[in-house]
Order: C-alpha cells, then structure tokens, then sequence
C-alpha cells in the first residue's frame, strides 16, 4: 500500500510513522518542517502546507491511504477531504479527539462542566470534521478518537476499543500515543471500522 501521513512530525503523528515503519511499511510523511521528521527506513519527507488544497492534491495523488494527524485549529476539514477526494485516494483515516466523544446519551466531553476551556476550540472544530465525514457519500473515512489523557508513554499492545463513547477505567481515560498508533495501524492492515469513529483507551 501506498500510504501518505499528514503532520508526521507531531506527537500522535511520529508515533504512527514509527509504527509504520516498524510493520515495513512504506511512507510519505508530509509536514511544514521536514527536518523534524524521524530518520526512519521507507520514509519520504516532503513539504508541504494543509490549507493548500491544489498543493495537496498533487502530494496526495497516487497514494492508497492517507492519515491525517494535524491539529484541528491549524487545518480546514473541508480542504482536506476536499484534497484526499480530488486526488483519487482510497482511504481516508484522521486522528481524532476525545472532546466529541459521549460521557452519557447525547451528552458530548467537550458539553461538560469539567472540560477545560482551552481545549475547546480544538475540541469543538473536531467534532465539526467528525459531523463533515458523516455526510460524506464517497469516501471510505474512520476517525479514530483517543481517551481523554492522550499522552506520551509504552507501546504495550494492550487496550480496549469503542464506538461513540468514553473509555473509562478505575484510572481514569487514557492511551499513550504509541498505543494509539497500534490501534490505527491495526484498522490500516484489518479494517473494521469503515466510515465510522471508534475510540481506543486503557
């Protein structure tokens, strides 16, 4: 497979490159610094800019997959499935967020009293990208949304899958980075969750 992965640099984004590679995977990692990208086997580092949605679609075209893993602030969804739909890919998988997952029956993280100020802007917009992925006739998309805490931490294997809502445990909602590229990389080689959103957490 050809697979392309926007914002390969970041923290969810190195992880699911190494994990990647570490699988013998080939791919093309796209970020505004391609310096910061790890020096790994099968990686090709390119330039290139998320609200261009002309230059995206030439650095897309001939990819199978492309994983998308930017911040939601930083991009506009409507450009990058714009993009990954112009340039002909097959399959379309984003990093998600843990805000617009459910706590209680219509009840979103992101709508309760607890959930800190700062991150709603990102949260908001990205169950905005999760509702326009919804809509979508064509593209074969998953949105993958991590727990709550997503932090740096083991590749341990070892986690729980969800739907709609909130992993939770005795220790709280978490899944370090690494464990959520696992579980990415895993719906990349056996996909069980097409145009959906699942979540992944300890």
């Amino acid at each position: 497979m050809s697979i392309t992965l926007i914002g390969a640099s970041g923290n969810a984004g190195s992880r699911i490159l190494k994990e990647l590679t570490d699988r013998g995977h080939h791919v093309t990692a796209i970020t505004r610094h391609p310096e910061k990208v790890a020096k790994l086997p099968n990686v090709t580092s390119i330039k290139g800019e998320v609200l261009n949605k002309d230059a995206l679609v030439s650095l897309l075209k001939g990819s199978d997959i492309v994983i998308s893993a930017v911040h939601f602030t930083a991009s506009d969804p409507r450009i990058l499935i714009d993009a990954v739909k112009a340039a002909g890919v097959k399959r379309y998988l984003v990093v998600g967020g843990a805000g617009s997952l459910e706590v209680a029956p219509g009840v979103k993280l992101f709508n309760t009293p607890e959930f800190l100020e700062a991150y709603k802007p990102e949260a908001t917009k990205g169950g905005a990208f999760l509702d326009l992925l919804r809509e979508e006739k064509e593209l074969d998309w998953t949105f993958l949304s991590p727990s709550a805490m997503f932090v740096p931490g083991e590749r341990t294997g070892k986690f729980r899958l969800g739907g709609d809502q909130l992993l939770t445990s005795e220790k709280g909602s978490s899944i370090s980075f690494e464990d959520y590229a696992v579980a990415l990389v895993d719906e990349i080689e056996k996909p069980k969750h097409r145009r959906q959103r699942f979540t992944v957490g300890y």
